[in-house]
């Protein structure tokens, strides 16, 4: 049979195959290639041997070609309506720009199709690193081609890819979720409505997970009545509230997926005739600048989008820089931000 250039390609014993063969892992077996002298020489003569045994070649042309497009960086999003991630975009830039490098932006819009060809036209501009927040239910290939490009990759905001594959930069959502509704508790509700976000994401499934273990602590059963998921706009969460407020046992309180989502509630409400923090609470997450403007002031956990930007960018520009130590988790505790839109339950 005759065997194709993408058939030869296919078959590129890589250094993921090396690590696992020699039973060290990839950073170590990386350090081998490079000619580290923090290796042991018998760890180094077990991954050369693994090397030799497989028939592993170091491409000194690709490397080359990393090291020459270490100045761009591409930046993957969910979307741009959401001032969550324009907030994080400016830690990002100024964290990126005091190291002198350029940022290639590119939006997903939650479509894997659309985040597929992102990386793939980043990756044919010699991109040094990606920071991305990955779409949901990213599948077990794009994983694997990610790792066999060889380029860091720091994951931020979305824990949806397996976990210690990639760094990841986030909050602590599930601790963000129990505090909202803790809060919302402490004010005399117990029919609290879980609104807004896709069931399908990873920061839903946490968020949820808090309001659930708040709820359960303080001896009230989920009602799945009340989780009513909506896209994460202002329309969402508009429609999402009214849908809610027409069950025949509404809810007194709302805890909202983002703050986008807590906005278009609040006018859903006010188009009801329902004033938002007097005859109905409403938190929300995020802690965007308008929050404090909204009328009335949004109640909503503060989650640091600048400062998660920040961290990201720095922990990829130390990967490029050859940092092959295993990755890391860095995750934020989020704080609780009081303000006119929730009230005490009467």
């Amino acid at each position: 049979m005759i065997r194709t250039v993408s058939d030869k390609k296919r078959s590129r014993v890589t250094l993921e195959q090396v690590a696992k063969h020699a039973g060290v892992s990839r950073a170590t077996a990386s350090l081998v290639v490079r000619g580290s002298s923090n290796i042991s020489k018998e760890t180094r003569e077990k991954v050369l041997r693994s090397m030799k045994e497989l028939g592993y070649v170091y491409d000194r042309v690709a490397a080359n070609l990393r090291s020459q497009r270490s100045s761009t960086v591409g930046l993957i999003i969910t979307e741009l309506d959401n001032p969550f991630f324009s907030e994080l975009l400016v830690g990002v830039h100024e964290a990126l720009d005091q190291e002198g490098y350029t940022v290639i932006l590119g939006t997903t819009f939650d479509r894997p199709e659309k985040q597929d060809a992102l990386l793939s036209t980043m990756l044919e501009h010699r991109v040094g690193g990606v920071i991305m927040s990955p779409v949901p239910g990213c599948s077990t290939e794009m994983v694997e081609r990610l790792r066999q490009w060889d380029i860091p990759v720091v994951l931020f905001a979305r824990d949806e890819l397996p976990a210690g594959q990639f760094d990841y930069i986030g909050i602590d959502n599930v601790a963000g979720g129990r505090m909202a509704t803790e809060h919302l508790l402490d004010q005399g509700h117990r029919r609290i409505a879980f609104i807004g976000g896709s069931p399908q994401s990873s920061v839903w499934k946490a968020r949820q997970r808090g309001y659930g273990e708040a709820l359960r602590a303080a001896g009230i059963e989920v009602d799945d009545a009340l989780l009513v998921p909506s896209a994460t706009t202002r329309q969402g969460g508009r429609m999402a509230a009214k849908r809610v407020l027409q069950q025949p046992n509404p809810p007194t309180a709302l805890f909202c997926y983002n703050d986008v989502v807590a906005f278009g509630a609040m006018l859903g409400l006010k188009e009801e005739g329902i004033v938002p923090g007097r005859d109905i609470a409403v938190v929300g997450f995020d802690n965007i600048q308008e929050s404090a403007l909204f009328q009335p002031p949004l109640t909503t956990v503060a989650a640091f989008p600048e400062k998660i930007g920040a961290c990201a960018a720095r922990r990829l520009h130390e990967r490029m820089k050859g940092d092959d130590s295993e990755p890391k988790r860095t995750i934020l505790h989020p704080e609780l931000v009081i303000r006119q839109s929730s009230r005490k339950s009467d």
